[in-house]
């Protein structure tokens, strides 16, 4: 059977071919071995499932297959990768009886489209905790405690006591993992429960709904009796009215808005939908709608806004809205003959159609609303504008004509601009629930996988000849790719519908693969605090060791007391006493080894957690959203964080782009004062806040300026006042024609280029004026678009291949001929475009690299030397520059170029490839018209907070998927590069190992090292911060090679020695990569930021993730340990909650040790005076309440709310910070200090009381001696309560009202509980204890000089270390109390505020406080800060070719450029003349990336592509090639 192939060759009426450049990725060398070991894990399935597979791909050989040629050849490709793996997915025709199991039902199950990110579930929760708590070696330990307990030969008198301690504890962290677990469940189900129009009531073979398994339905039935127990608990209560939504759970993902309770989207250009399209917006919002949704039978007067036919649909979003269509009529009168288009195109290909006509009409079938849940794979589903896509799907067909969706995919990678996806050529004609039914095609698809940019599968179908029903079907076939696809999380956009096929449900979509399984985090203190515990084990076994071998000795020995006062041994022989005895004291010594330590953390961490998430001021407002701990365990790591690795979009930035200065056939426009000029002019030593307010005046002077004459010019109805950007009323003068025409004609000229040029979709929104805004791919674009709105070139909308603009009031068409898109390796885009008189123009915007390489030899000398010398200017105020360049192109040429676009259009085998370099043929000889230079807001507060924690010895890399050039500007507008740092590119080979070596060496040998083993044992021990001499900046490709095991060290050691490092164009495993690089290879603690899925893995991969929740998306904080709303509440999470809970938690765990061994040593020593043979000196309540009652709040108050500073003088003085980054506040030395300290007093504690009753003895009133064991222990025991707390009370800094009170009622217990306790007689011997002991002198008298003589040389050791040795926390304590930190208390948050909302441009954003807050104080007012931060060294720089030792240079030479024209209302330019008067000598390290713009970098790239090859005048000789000739200009990459 002959069949079609699918990529032949093709004649397009009109050609408007649009390239996605955007969603192409190009896979590496290696990525074949990645989706086999991909597909290995994910379908690790029974024999019967491999053997089905096998069986399916035969039964596949019925369906079409493509012979040799492009498309036969990539799914062959695809088929030997996925061999034995591929999914085979029917639809409408019946399932063989290879792919069935014995029963009849489909052999293989897919992945439920159910997400469980729980661990719990109802029915499992107990066993499954309690499995996961009795991984705790102390809950083990104290369990086999309980259970010696029971054994009464073992001395326990109550073991059901015994037991408390143990089941408080697993019962409190029980409760916590409750808690937790049921807001990711809460999570789980209100995706689970989103709702989907899905295809019913037809028969998908894929799957059996009868296959569910006895398990499944036992957790069902449990869930619905927990379910309906906990309804009917509650309707028993009584109603009160309804609260809002805690703030607790609000601070939780905010719950995904499904379509049934959405408002009625803003339509875009139409406001209306007709039959299927209404249907959307009327859903009840009580429950689930179950009516079918019925297929469109459209009405005239639903048509009548165009001229279109009864089978055509309305016009979506894409599509320009008028009321008539004598406008366009008459534009295509006045325009040129289409005859040459229809010369070089013939008819429209025939591409199929999967609609089998010939099968009877199932009128059963309809679209119904359902649960995300239930969606299956083989399933028909209906997305609809503003839903978000349940699954992983193939796109049949969409509302647009041309079978384009706009896809939003900020649940992926943080990002709001927005990607096309392409319909099926083949299912363009399945609309309807009917359409659906009829269909009868296969799926061959790969196995899943978690590459988001690719995808591979073929769809096949028999194609039936409608005119002739005799002729026998021709199976046909087309491939798909990811451009095919939506991913689930993504949000359809722009798009009234799209109807597509399920492929992957479940954990088997690609957002779930790139999830992964969240990994359970311990903090370092936490593995450290495993060795202190078996050291207490291994101190038990030698106490319990000593006291069995001593009390078998001494029962063996006989002739003793024993045989007097004891009734015969219990084990009978000195071999089994001595056995007894040892688990005896085990029992009774069971402190030492505290559990309530855990249990104490656990709580002071949860208290942690609530602080963090009450903290007001990292509460963002905008999106009401306060900082949220995922992981209540690890805040302690906060405080020692010494690498910070954050993305850039959407995290550093706010991605917002603003379009600010342009130049303009050499006449550079526009006012801005950026972040990264006020560093700049800073670092000249001018006063930056008195600069930056009176610019902002300026600037606020000159917008009311030029909005005035834009209204003279032109009343503009789309402009908005509030939202200009672009700040420059000469442009207005010029443009008016004051500096000339040629002058006026270049601005209008270049302003409409930027309208012409992209590929900008239109949302308008009606009323009076009339609202338009651009939803584009990248927010450049947008910004692009938008500044030519503003001054008068509005983009109205398309109609198919025309665009719509208005000039100044007149309303013009435009013939899009083709759109070549941007893409990371061609850097720029390109729009041919028929102009009104008929000339055909090529638009090209890039990067100035690239275009300048592009641009014609010989002519705009003149005009590229002053452009080049304003691109400079703009590049180094942190602006992202681009060039607009054009080129005229005659019919002959462009057509014949046409020809072989299309066909490489139509190749499905390296189509990117080939599109690429037809692209680069064409985009050459072009004039330069001028350029751009865009603002990318940077986040409220961002540079502040990076130099914060720059100065707490923070280190910041910027891992990002942006440019390079990007990455750069960014990093001058944060303050992470200044001029006077050396940048290292690293440019790495992997099919050159020896160049890679001797680059990271040469680059090595700067800093005097070679990359050795010993380095890296030093690079470990040293946390300072590296000089601000040198930046790294490595692009992904570099990085990959880099990151191998060879160089890894090396380039480790590189960075290490660098201040800033920025990593572009990584992919999410890289970030990961280079996380764990750091992590491990300099045994640090590491924090990672982001804000999209992107970023998930390396948020995971680090010991602290978190996700700013920002309006970008939630994935990234969903995945993280913290969520944040902006990048600026970072400095207080890591400098005031981190430093603090490290401090806690070092000191409570300290503390702790030391509390127990006080207590069980001085049982110990008693052990001395009755052979070791476990009787207790304390009544045996003592040993049960000590940590439970006498010594626990203390300690939780210590852990909770001590502070050695406030949080404002924290943020002060951010080099208190330093000592987390060492370590120094938990380490082995203080565990052992501690608990020497601990044996000291515990001999102390009990030989006070044994040396008051050895000489003699003491009567009572009545007559009865006190010298029993349990009244001695009385004595002893209330002196070592009293020590263990006033000893906490002595390491507490915060000593108020409420510290002394918790102290004062944990000492005074002790006497409470015995005074109580001694009052039963039930007690017996302990019966009137309290009254008898506390009636002594005596023991007032004990335990006044226990406490002083045990507390002696602490306090002595405190006094010499803060008088002598003071830490920087003690100098600032110091510093505080004498008041030069007062001004602080003025400031009612010491952090970054938000000046303005996020629109707002930055040249109206007042500059917030200094850091440091005391900038112009008193110089005796002026806090002394520590030795440990003042500079050690003086840092010379020797490229920075200025002389100075610093970084404060301030003599700058004055430009020797000529002048450049101004306007004729302002003799001069500020802003200009400024950045002018700032410019620095280029420096060669800069110049030598090609991805950094500098005037020097253009002069040399075009002395070396644009001069003639055989010039003899060494001038340009090709000044007379014309616009004709081709360019030999070798392509920039």
């Amino acid at each position: 059977m002959t069949i079609q192939p699918y990529a032949e060759p093709t004649n397009v009426t009109n050609p408007v071919n649009r390239i996605r450049w955007a969603t192409q990725r190009v896979s590496g060398p290696s990525g074949r071995k990645k989706r086999l070991s991909i597909m290995d894990r994910f379908h690790r399935g029974s024999v019967r499932e491999k053997r089905a597979r096998q069986q399916q791909q035969q039964h596949a050989d019925s369906f079409p297959e493509e012979e040799d040629g492009p498309d036969h050849q990539d799914t062959e490709e695809s088929h030997e990768e996925a061999e034995g793996q591929q999914r085979s997915i029917y639809f409408n025709v019946p399932l063989p009886d290879s792919a069935k199991d014995d029963e009849g039902r489909p052999a293989i199950q897919y992945s439920r489209n159910k997400i469980r990110t729980a661990k719990y579930t109802p029915l499992s929760f107990v066993p499954k905790n309690l499995y996961f708590q009795l991984h705790n070696i102390a809950n083990i330990y104290f369990l086999f405690i309980v259970i010696l307990q029971i054994f009464s030969i073992f001395g326990a008198s109550n073991p059901g006591l015994g037991a408390v301690p143990i089941i408080v504890i697993l019962t409190v962290t029980a409760i916590k993992d409750a808690i937790e677990d049921w807001r990711r469940t809460v999570l789980d189900n209100e995706l689970n429960n989103s709702s989907v129009h899905r295809l019913v009531d037809w028969d998908n073979v894929n799957v059996s709904e009868e296959n569910v398994s006895a398990w499944r339905r036992v957790k069902k039935a449990t869930t619905r009796t927990i379910v309906s127990t906990y309804r009917a608990c509650k309707g028993m209560r009584k109603k009160s009215s309804k609260k809002g939504q805690k703030d607790v759970e609000r601070g939780l993902d905010e719950p995904r808005t499904s379509a049934g309770t959405r408002p009625t989207p803003r339509t875009s250009m139409n406001s209306y939908r007709s039959s299927v399209y209404s249907q959307n917006s009327g859903v009840e919002e009580e429950g689930i709608q179950m009516t079918p949704v019925p297929s469109p039978s459209p009405a005239k007067e639903r048509l009548s806004n165009g001229n279109l036919e009864v089978h055509e649909r309305p016009m979506t979003g894409f599509s320009y809205d008028e009321e008539s269509e004598n406008y366009f009529a008459a534009r295509k009168a006045a325009a040129p003959t289409q005859e040459l288009r229809k010369n070089a195109s013939a008819s429209n290909k025939a591409w199929g159609n999967v609609i089998n006509p010939n099968k009877p009409l199932h009128n059963a079938a309809r679209f119904k609303k359902d649960y995300w849940k239930n969606v299956q794979v083989g399933d028909f589903v209906r997305i609809y504008n503003e839903d978000e896509v349940p699954a992983d799907c193939v796109i049949l067909s969409t509302s647009d004509p041309d079978g384009a969706c706009y896809v939003e995919t900020k649940n992926l990678d943080g990002e709001t601009n927005l990607k096309v996806r392409q319909s099926l050529r083949c299912g363009r004609h399945v609309k309807h629930a009917r359409d659906c039914a009829r269909t009868e095609f296969l799926i061959e698809s790969e196995p899943p996988h978690s590459n988001l940019y690719q995808y591979n599968g073929v769809i096949r179908w028999n194609q039936i000849d409608t005119a002739d029903q005799d002729v026998e079907p021709v199976p046909r076939a087309e491939p798909i790719s990811v451009n095919n696809l939506l991913l689930r999380g993504c949000s359809l956009r722009n798009t009234e519908w799209v109807l597509a096929i399920v492929v992957f449900t479940g954990e088997e979509t690609k957002i779930m693969l790139n999830s992964g399984m969240t990994p359970t985090k311990r903090t370092r203190i936490a593995r450290d605090l495993n060795w202190n515990v078996i050291y207490n084990f291994i101190i038990l076994f030698l106490m319990c060791f000593i006291c069995a071998i001593v009390n078998g000795v001494t029962w063996g020995q006989g002739h003793n007391s024993l045989d007097f006062f004891e009734f015969g041994s219990i084990g009978g022989t000195p071999a089994l006493n001595g056995f007894v005895t040892f688990w005896t004291v085990v029992i009774l010594f069971q402190n030492l080894v505290p559990i309530s330590l855990f249990i104490t953390l656990e709580i002071i961490k949860t208290a942690q957690a609530f602080f963090i998430w009450s903290d007001t001021f990292m509460y963002y407002e905008k999106i009401d959203y306060p900082c949220t701990p995922k992981s209540w365990n690890i805040s302690d790591d906060l405080g020692q964080i010494e690498y910070i690795f954050s993305d850039k979009t959407g995290t550093l930035t706010q991605n917002v782009m603003e379009f600010k200065k342009c130049t303009i056939n050499g006449v550079p426009y526009g006012e801005a004062y950026t972040e990264a000029l006020a560093g700049m002019r800073k670092r000249e030593g001018v006063d930056v806040e008195e600069e930056g307010e009176r610019m902002r005046e300026q600037i606020a002077q000159d917008r009311v300026q030029m909005l005035a004459g834009l209204r003279k010019m032109h009343d503009n109805p789309y402009l908005v006042d509030d939202q200009l950007t672009f700040v420059a009323p000469d442009y207005v003068a010029h443009l008016a024609g004051e500096n000339g025409e040629e002058q006026s004609r270049a601005n209008e000229h270049f302003m409409l280029a930027l309208a012409l040029c992209h590929t900008v979709v239109t949302e308008r929104t009606p009323g009076d004026p009339p609202k338009i805004e651009f939803k584009a791919q990248s927010p450049d674009e947008a910004a692009l678009v938008a500044t030519a709105r503003d001054c008068g070139f509005t983009v109205l909308g398309r109609r198919g291949d025309e665009i719509m603009l208005n000039i100044m009031g007149e309303e013009r068409s435009y013939t899009i001929l083709n759109t070549l898109e941007f893409n990371s390796s061609r850097k720029r885009m390109s729009a041919i475009v028929r102009m009104p008189d008929g000339k055909i123009v090529l638009f090209c915007k890039g990067a100035d690299s690239i275009i300048w390489s592009r641009l014609r030899r010989g002519e705009q000398a003149e005009l590229r030397e002053s452009t080049k010398q304003h691109l400079e200017m703009f590049a180094r105020e942190g602006l992202r520059t681009l060039c607009v360049a054009q080129r005229e192109l005659n019919e002959d040429e462009y057509y014949a170029w046409n020809k072989k676009h299309e066909v490489a259009a139509a190749a499905v085998q390296d189509r990117e490839e080939k599109l690429e370099k037809i692209s680069d043929e064409i985009e050459r000889q072009l004039l330069l018209l001028g350029g751009t230079a865009i603002e990318d807001r940077l986040q409220d507060g961002v540079p502040e907070t990076i130099a914060l924690l720059a100065e707490a010895g923070i280190k910041l890399w910027v891992l990002t998927g942006d440019k390079v050039e990007t990455a750069i500007n960014i990093g001058f507008s944060c303050n992470l590069l200044n001029n006077d740092m050396n940048l290292i590119v690293v440019k790495a080979d992997a099919g050159n190992p020896e160049a890679v070596s001797a680059e990271l060496e040469k680059h090595l040998s700067v800093f005097g090292m070679t990359g050795s083993d010993a380095e890296l044992a030093a690079a470990k021990k040293d946390h300072g911060a590296p000089g601000p001499t040198h930046a790294i900046v490595i692009d992904g490709d570099s990085l990959k090679v880099v990151l191998e095991e060879q160089y890894k060290q090396q380039f480790l050691l590189l960075c290490k020695q660098c201040k800033s490092v920025l990593c572009c164009r990584v992919s999410p495993s890289q970030k990961a990569a280079v996380v764990q690089m750091v992590k491990r290879g300099l045994d640090v603690m590491t924090l990672s930021i982001g804000d999209g899925a992107n970023d998930v893995a390396m948020i995971q991969e680090a010991d602290v993730g978190v996700g700013i929740a920002g309006e970008e998306g939630r994935q990234a904080a969903m995945s993280s340990d913290y969520a944040i709303g902006q990048f600026r509440f970072l400095q207080r999470l890591v400098l005031v909650h981190g430093r603090w809970s490290y401090r806690r938690i070092g000191e409570t765990i300290a503390n702790f040790f030391y509390k127990n061994i006080v207590w069980t040593f001085t049982l110990f020593w008693y052990m001395i005076y009755n052979n070791f043979d476990g009787s207790y000196l304390f009544e045996y309540t003592y040993i049960l309440l000590y940590n439970l009652a006498f010594t626990s709040i203390p300690i939780i108050l210590l852990g909770v709310l001590d502070q050695d500073v406030s949080d404002k003088v924290s943020l002060a003085v951010p080099q208190l910070y330093r000592r987390g980054i060492q370590r120094k506040e938990w380490t082995q030395t203080k565990f052992w200090v501690y608990m020497l300290d601990g044996i000291y007093q515990s001999v102390i504690c009990f030989y006070m009381g044994y040396l008051m009753f050895k000489p003699a003895n003491f009567v009572t009133a009545n007559g009865q001696n006190i010298n029993d064991r349990q009244r001695i222990g009385i004595y002893v025991a209330c002196a070592t309560v009293v020590v263990a707390n006033i000893y906490l009370l002595m390491n507490t800094y915060r000593w108020d009202w409420f510290t002394l009170l918790i102290m004062s009622i944990s000492i005074l217990l002790v006497w409470f509980w015995t005074g109580v306790y001694s009052a039963f007689t039930s007690t017996m011997t302990f019966y009137g204890a309290a009254s008898e002991v506390f009636g002594q002198a005596t023991f007032w008298a004990v335990t006044f000089l226990s406490v002083i003589i045990c507390l002696l040389p602490r306090f002595s050791a405190k006094i010499v270390q803060k008088f002598y040795m003071p830490y920087d926390v003690d100098i600032v304590r110091e510093q505080v109390k004498q008041g030069k930190f007062a001004y602080l208390d003025e400031k009612s948050a010491y952090t970054v505020q938000s000046n303005s909302e996020s629109t707002a441009s930055s040249d109206e954003i007042p500059k917030p406080a200094p850091i440091n807050g005391n900038a112009y104080q008193n110089e005796d007012e002026r806090p002394i800060y520590p030795p440990s931060v003042a500079a050690t060294r003086t840092t010379h720089n020797p490229r920075s070719q200025n002389g100075s030792d610093g970084t404060e240079y301030t003599g700058h030479r004055l430009s020797l450029d000529p002048p450049v024209r101004t306007s004729v209302e302002r003799p001069s330019r500020p802003s200009y003349e400024r950045v002018r008067m700032s410019m620095d000598r280029m420096r060669p390290s800069f110049e030598a990336s090609n991805d950094i713009t500098s005037a020097a970098m253009l002069t040399r790239m075009e002395s070396e592509y644009s001069q003639p090859e055989h010039s003899e005048t060494g001038v340009d000789g090709n000044r007379d090639n014309g616009g004709t000739q081709q360019s030999a200009i070798p392509h920039a990459r």
